[in-house]
């Protein structure tokens, strides 16, 4: 059955708005949530980005039934795997279960806060495979030491674990990364509708579910949607290599100065038409991707909820 969740942005919106939000999907019938791992959102307009371990907490007191994934989270260079691991079970007990950890390479613009220099692809990659090794081992209980190419661990054991031990998935946008991931992921996330790189992740030897993120604003108004788009995330029609290697939101905003109303009109679905937007889901459904998760952009996100539930979910139950 596909499955659509609800997309919480942590980079526009603060940790109680964001539990509000997670009730208010539950409430609408949605039981599955991504929720944004950021230090910084991407432009200074955006301007939220609380501390996402400290908000899946509050969603676990809040919440009855709802499954969280993290989307993503980067656990090689501002969060040590170890410390990462301690948080993703500590999720897992509050939500009985109910969680899963997604994960990535990251960004520049959240991981050079501390100094640390900003490594290239391939180093990130086998960053990133080392600290999911690590934190499997941390999950199975017993004293865990490790001395890697890029991470030690002293005698470390987690004393609070769920009764299973927790999914990761992992994103990739690229062949290279998404054939490296495939060797140990439990499940594949992209937030384009890309049937060619999820069938290299299946054709890989990678299992799990397919995961696809999405951005939204929907309203009555289509060209005043735009215009909130272009308010808050211009950043969502840039390309390239740029989302993973500018450090601060000034940059993405200098970047983001060439991009027009109408070039976001084309990247992101506005307005009230149902269709337009069912038709945005389809395509990540018809790549073969098993659950999509929808962000509205802007304030109205008990509108957006009653229009997800009443006029998008019963087209695909």
């Amino acid at each position: 059955m596909a499955t659509i969740g609800i997309f919480l942005s942590s980079e526009e919106q603060s940790a109680k708005r964001l539990v509000d939000i997670a009730v208010k999907a539950e409430d609408a019938g949605f039981r599955d949530l991504w929720i944004s791992d950021h230090f910084h959102p991407w432009l200074d307009a955006q301007g939220e980005s609380p501390f996402v371990w400290s908000t899946i907490g509050a969603i676990a007191a809040a919440t009855r039934e709802v499954t969280v994934t993290t989307a993503v989270t980067c656990p090689t260079v501002r969060i040590h795997p170890a410390i990462v691991a301690q948080a993703a079970a500590t999720s897992a007990t509050l939500l009985d279960g109910r969680f899963r950890l997604g994960v990535g390479t990251g960004e520049a613009l959240n991981e050079h806060v501390l100094g640390d220099p900003w490594p290239g692809i391939e180093q990130r990659l086998s960053m990133l495979e080392e600290s999911v090794a690590i934190m499997r081992a941390l999950w199975e209980g017993g004293n865990v030491s490790h001395d890697g190419q890029h991470y030690i661990v002293d005698r470390a054991r987690i004393y609070s674990l769920p009764e299973e031990p927790v999914q990761v998935l992992a994103s990739a946008f690229g062949p290279k990364a998404t054939e490296a991931i495939a060797g140990y992921a439990d499940g594949y996330i992209n937030v384009a509708p890309d049937a060619e790189l999820l069938k290299l992740y299946r054709d890989a030897g990678g299992t799990g579910p397919a995961q696809g993120g999405m951005k939204v604003c929907w309203g009555a108004d289509e060209a005043a949607c735009v215009k909130k788009v272009h308010e808050l995330w211009p950043n969502e029609a840039l390309g390239g290599e740029l989302a993973q290697v500018l450090p601060m939101p000034a940059h993405y905003e200098a970047a983001c100065e060439p991009i027009t109303d109408e070039m976001l009109a084309e990247a992101v679905p506005c307005g009230p038409d149902p269709e337009k937007h069912a038709a945005a889901i389809k395509e990540f459904f018809d790549a073969g991707y098993d659950e999509v998760y929808v962000n509205q952009i802007g304030d109205d996100q008990e509108g957006f909820l009653k229009f997800m539930a009443e006029e998008i979910a019963p087209r695909f139950a």
